[in-house]
């Protein structure tokens, strides 16, 4: 994966992570949304996690996490 690629995933869960909070902040939010954005951001952060992986396989101890 280029760097462009993995910055372009970052900003998406980045930006995912905003609009979960909007919608929390809301008076009433939308459990639905919610359950989509959330599940949309997993799909980027498993995405990464896996571009992230040594060539050689193995498993790294620690992945970074955003929440």
């Amino acid at each position: 994966m280029t760097d462009v690629h993995r910055a372009s995933l970052s900003t998406k869960h980045a930006a995912l992570e905003a609009q979960l909070a909007r919608e929390a902040l809301k008076p009433l939010p939308d459990s639905l949304q919610m359950a989509k954005l959330k599940k949309e951001k997993l799909r980027l952060k498993e995405q990464l996690g896996r571009e992230i992986l040594p060539a050689s396989g193995e498993e790294p101890s620690i992945l970074p996490t955003r929440g």
